[in-house]
């Protein structure tokens, strides 16, 4: 039962398998500049990507965490989420309000997900 963990540094590793589940760190933009579409679409395109690194995808996560700064992006976050998960593999999530490490930022996500052909 080892433990995987891919570009770790001192504080974090960005991934970690074990035992066939994958855990990515909290994701934020490309972009803290841009609006809150944007943000959640590029903060996706980081999961995807660290996904596709780990051997799994968007259909093998098992669940989510999703901090925003503020609720009134719940509605626009959500829309692209929706397009974002595909139909019939919507995973455990969770919501919350939060304070970001920086004050750009207005989303976060926090991913577990199942490795593919485990």
């Amino acid at each position: 039962m080892s433990i995987e963990r891919i570009e770790t540094k001192q504080r974090m590793s960005r991934i970690v398998k074990h035992n066939g589940v994958i855990y990515l760190c909290g994701q934020v933009c490309a972009d803290a500049t841009k609006g809150i579409t944007e943000q959640t679409q590029t903060m996706l395109d980081k999961v995807d990507a660290l996904l596709a690194q780990a051997g799994s995808d968007r259909e093998h996560i098992l669940s989510a965490t999703i901090y925003l700064k503020d609720m009134q992006y719940f509605a626009e976050m959500n829309e692209v989420w929706d397009n974002w998960v595909p139909e019939g593999h919507a995973p455990a999530r969770a919501c919350v309000t939060a304070n970001m490490a920086r004050n750009a930022l207005l989303v976060e996500i926090s991913v577990v997900a199942a490795e593919k052909n485990t």
